[in-house]
């Protein structure tokens, strides 16, 4: 099957005063029309930077200096700007962290929603609303036919995330970049938002990358996971292999620490150290300093490596059970 989005090498990088900044050292991703990829790691670690690379949206002193970006055989890095607005919105959808950066204070939701079908479709605005309204139901908005008269700040931080979501639904897109969307949600409204979009996913067999920090939801909602840690992903594999038997330290040290039932009352385990500046990252793994099976062989450069069906491993000696044991 081809892939709907390949990513190959992409590089983004920051031209500060303090030296160039590597914020996305080279990645590879692939993602099938109705799979959910998950981009997980540490804040810094590159993942929201990447999406954002992905429908172009880098501003200087930020720049995509290598790489290919191809979202049903079209390389985006080479698109034009009449053709990347073309695809933003229609065809490639993102959903932001904080649902305010995709919706305006001072305009009703029926006017945004309206806007956003007439910026790509010529419909009367009675065929627009009523999409709008069908959309806003499908997102769990009780009352649709009312609601969608009230300004942004009329709703409740989850349900703003809801009006983001729909939006980007509007025009059934192909693929979803959601950019922590739920972070900022507390956890009920944050599983009833995943349960929505899950239900929509399947409904519509639109592909999405789903970037968190919170391995615990990535596991519900992907199919794959992708690992990233100073701008490059060091582990990427099936969701459930990835979580039941991860193969690269850091992946490990994510998942330990992650409360569960079993660990009321006790201190929750962390990865020790801080992640290293991508200023001036090693020549060999970053995760060394952090990491307890480090090597010699760790301080030179090491390539991703096979590790099993679809997976990949960025790591001299990745881990197994039994060496975990």
């Amino acid at each position: 099957m081809t892939a709907l989005l390949e990513v190959r090498g992409l590089k983004t990088h920051f031209d500060t005063r303090a030296g160039v900044i590597k914020a996305v050292d080279g990645i590879d991703l692939s993602l099938q029309p109705g799979e959910v990829m998950g981009l997980v790691g540490e804040s810094g670690s590159g993942k929201s930077v990447a999406s954002f690379s992905i429908l172009g949206l880098i501003d200087p002193p930020g720049e995509i200096v290598a790489g290919e970006i191809l979202f049903r055989g079209e390389n985006l890095r080479t698109a034009s700007p009449v053709r990347l607005k073309e695809l933003r919105g229609k065809d490639i959808a993102m959903v932001f962290q904080d649902p305010m950066m995709t919706l305006t204070p001072v305009l009703k939701v029926e006017t945004q929603m309206v806007e956003t079908i007439h910026a790509h479709e010529r419909v009367s605005a009675k065929a627009a609303r009523a999409r709008a309204v069908d959309v806003l139901r499908r997102v769990g908005i009780s009352d649709p036919e009312t609601r969608i008269r009230a300004y942004p700040h009329q709703f409740s931080g989850g349900m703003r995330q809801r009006v983001a979501i729909a939006i980007a639904l509007l025009h059934t897109p192909a693929l979803i970049l959601a950019d922590e969307p739920t972070t900022a949600l507390d956890v009920t409204i944050q599983g009833q938002i995943i349960a929505e979009i899950q239900k929509l996913v399947a409904e519509t067999g639109a592909a999405m990358v789903w970037v968190s920090h919170d391995l615990a939801v990535v596991e519900t909602i992907a199919d794959m996971i992708s690992v990233m840690y100073a701008g490059r992903i060091v582990e990427q594999g099936p969701a459930g292999a990835v979580i039941g038997a991860p193969a690269h330290p850091y992946t490990e040290g994510l998942l330990n620490s992650i409360p569960s039932r079993t660990t009321l009352g006790q201190r929750l385990n962390q990865i020790p150290g801080m992640a290293p500046s991508v200023l001036n990252l090693p020549a060999g793994c970053p995760f060394v300093p952090r990491c307890s099976y480090a090597n010699a062989a760790c301080n030179t450069p090491v390539a991703p490596r096979a590790a099993g069906p679809e997976r990949s491993v960025r790591c001299t000696a990745p881990l197994t059970r039994e060496a975990a044991q």
